[in-house]
This record gives structure tokens, sequence and C-alpha cells, in this order.
């Protein structure tokens, strides 16, 4: 039952990194590459040495790490509101409601946020017009270009997280709870004392293991979103190795990018495994 799998994997995943020798060469599609330039590290210092490179790298740790802390703070607090219903019919409503969006690609949603912020007839901004609030470009505006992906993300996400962290509340004993009403704790004594403690490892563990995650600020949702106007801004690694090998034909300086992300997303996996390992005792071996 493995094999397929298995080989799936070996052709799609390990085949092509012989490719990877592209990025020490001035790979010629025509010589391939056993007939193209051997240059060494030329292509890495190339692309280090031009100007966009350390605006892509700032806004990929900027967005990534935006994505982690909103991604941490917004389930957690959705999981302990609905903890607090008592209406089950209404709780599984609210739970379905948000984790919906959970399964729509960025295809899809891309679509909708180009409608719903759109300056001229998006309802977002017909609803600031009518506080007297000037049209916001949310999504050809360098300063609010990154806050939007972050926010967007989060709606399409939050719910799949709310989920993990209910599973969590689960667990917590409630005889906690019994011997808390008893001394005089009200709600957010509870929930201070005795439910964000009892949920505390699966919150390291997560936190944690999104950090070998921070070079992906997520292709897919800014590759739909982004345009010209914001690359300042929007412009993150994998936007920058799609548009040197596909659009400007660049396969070499594609690969070395890509090859560089794959070492320091490596090295911070291993770190975030480790650390998980020592604040949360999990392990995969």
């Amino acid at each position: 039952m493995i094999l397929p799998g298995a080989i799936i994997v070996f052709i799609y995943h390990y085949v092509p990194m012989g490719g990877l020798v592209m990025a020490f060469q001035k790979y010629i599609p025509v010589k391939g590459v056993f007939g193209s330039e051997w240059v060494g590290l030329r292509n890495f210092r190339y692309v280090f040495s031009l100007p966009s490179t350390m605006d892509v790298l700032w806004n990929t740790l900027f967005i990534a790490v935006m994505k982690i802390v909103a991604g941490l703070i917004a389930p957690i607090a959705t999981a302990l509101l609905l903890n607090e219903l008592r209406r089950a019919v209404f709780k599984r409503t609210v739970q379905t409601l948000i984790y919906l969006p959970h399964f729509l690609s960025w295809t899809i949603l891309a679509g909708i946020l180009i409608d719903i912020l759109s300056p001229g007839q998006g309802i977002v901004n017909r609803v600031l017009g009518m506080a007297g609030i000037d049209p916001i470009f949310f999504l050809g505006d360098n300063r609010w270009f990154p806050y939007t992906i972050v926010l967007s993300n989060e709606w399409k996400e939050f719910g799949f997280g709310t989920i993990v962290y209910l599973a969590a509340l689960s667990s917590v004993d409630p005889s906690l709870y019994e011997s808390a009403v008893i001394d005089g704790a009200g709600r957010w004594r509870q929930t201070w004392h005795i439910t964000l403690p009892g949920i505390r490892p699966v919150i390291v563990l997560l936190t944690t293991l999104s950090l070998g995650q921070i070079l992906n600020a997520g292709f897919e949702q800014i590759f739909n979103l982004y345009s010209p106007y914001v690359y300042e801004s929007g412009d993150i690694i994998d936007t920058m190795v799609y548009r040197m090998g596909l659009e400007d034909a660049q396969y070499s300086l594609a690969t070395a990018v890509g090859l560089l992300k794959s070492v320091v997303s490596l090295l911070l996996i291993s770190v975030s495994y480790l650390l998980a390992y020592r604040l949360a005792n999990y392990r995969i071996f």
C-alpha cells in the first residue's frame, strides 16, 4: 500500500533534485545540465548584489512572522469564546462557518477579495465611505498590502486552528473548574489559571513547529493578489523565483534562490523540531 505513494514521492520530489546543479551553472536549455558552463557560486553572488534582494527577504520574513503571530492569537481567542457557548447547535454552526474558507483555494478567494476590497465598488470601501473615510486601495497600496495579506490568510485558516485548540480544551479536567468555582473564581480567573495552562503544551508545540515555515510567506495567496504596484512590500522569495525562472527564463538564478531558501528552511525546521522536543516533548521518531 505504501509503494504507490513512495514511487510518486520519489519521482516528483527526489528525481527533480538533480536539477539543483543548475544553481552552479550558466544553464542553457539547449545544452542541458551536462553541457552548460559551470560558474560555481557566481549566481549566488549576483542574486545578493541585486538591489531588490534584501527587500524581498525582508518582505518574506515580515509577512511570515505576522502570519505566525496572527495564527497563534486568533484561533486561541476564538476557541476560548466558542468553549464558553452552551448551545451546541449554535456552537457547531459557528465552527462550520469559520472552517469553510479553509477548503477553498486561493484562486477562488482571491476573486472574492478583489471584489469586496475594490476601491470603487467593493463593499468594504462602501462601508468606509459611509463613515466618511476615503477609499483605500488595499491590494494596490504598499502601506496596506502586507496587512491585507495577513488578515485575509487568517480569515481563511483560523477556523482550522480553532478546531485544534478546541480539541485541546476538551482534554482539560472539568474538576479543576468545579474547584475554582468553589473557591470563588470567575470566568476570567478560570481562563487564566486553568484553561490557558491546560492547553499550553499545544500552544508551545504549534508555535515552535511554525518556526520552520518562517520563509514561507504564502506563494499561492500573494501570487493571486499582488501586482507590480506592490512589489516593494509584497514581493517574497517564492514570487521572485517564479518571475526569474518562468517569466524571465533565468533558470540558474531562480534555482540558486530556491536552493538557498531550501537550505535555510531545513535549518529552521531542524531547530523547530528540536525546540518542540525540548519544550513540548514532541517527536516524530
